[in-house]
């Protein structure tokens, strides 16, 4: 038997990723959501979470969108106060201002009472070698598990799984994805499935280049029946 985590990144987003994570929780396999707590949509997103209680949430540590919780970050910033790109995560960066800006996310996320399943990061940069050291303590601070990058585990941290996979995007989101998946799985271990599902709204159509295939995901997430291999955990 594999047991299945298939977790929903960006809740939060927008009124319409949430909608669409909560209706692939309700109607479909996705038992498991991250949320990104600097966005404006999260204060909807924890009403829902508070609705849906057997829905596993943790926290999708931003670097890359929006804006920072925290003050006086000046080197994750541009000049209109937003979050560079992916581009940032080099030498220049000052992981003293990372630690100070995840540890602002999380503990929103405390603050809201909710009870964090583990953390993960929008556009995966948690798995980069520079920012190893703080996402080593802010797990162990917080007593957390993270997201595993593939089948490799984070140095020196709880795994949430034995592997994620990242490919049910795009093209690869496809109707028979979690059938293949049991065949090329070897049994008795935790996988994680990371998916996008939502409906569109303005604020996704004009804020991520990924939109449209969302609607697809979404309809794949609620008309699959899992092989009799494949329990979700």
């Amino acid at each position: 038997m594999i047991k299945l985590i298939v977790n929903a990144d960006d809740f939060g987003f927008s009124r319409g990723v949430n909608h669409g994570i909560i209706d692939s929780h309700v109607n479909g396999i996705v038992n498991s959501t991250t949320m990104m707590m600097n966005m404006d949509a999260v204060d909807h997103a924890v009403e829902l979470a508070k609705l849906h209680p057997r829905l596993k949430v943790g926290i999708h540590l931003v670097l890359t969108c929006g804006k920072p919780l925290s003050d006086n970050v000046p080197s994750l910033i541009d000049e209109h106060g937003n979050f560079k790109s992916q581009s940032i995560l080099d030498e220049t960066v000052s992981l003293e201002e990372v630690e100070k800006e995840w540890s602002a996310q999380i503990d929103r996320f405390i603050r809201t009472g909710l009870q964090p399943s583990h953390f993960d990061s929008h556009h995966h940069v948690h798995t980069r070698k520079v920012l190893l050291p703080v996402v080593q303590r802010l797990a162990y601070k917080y007593n957390l598990k993270v997201r595993a990058n593939g089948s490799e585990p984070i140095e020196g941290v709880e795994a949430l799984s034995d592997i994620s996979f990242f490919d049910f995007y795009g093209e690869g989101a496809k109707y028979d994805y979690f059938d293949q998946l049991s065949l090329n799985v070897e049994l008795g271990g935790i996988v994680e499935v990371m998916c996008h599902p939502a409906y569109i709204d303005h604020r996704l159509l004009t804020g991520s280049s990924y939109n449209l295939p969302r609607v697809r995901e979404l309809n794949i997430l609620t008309n699959t029946k899992l092989p009799s291999n494949l329990v979700l955990l």
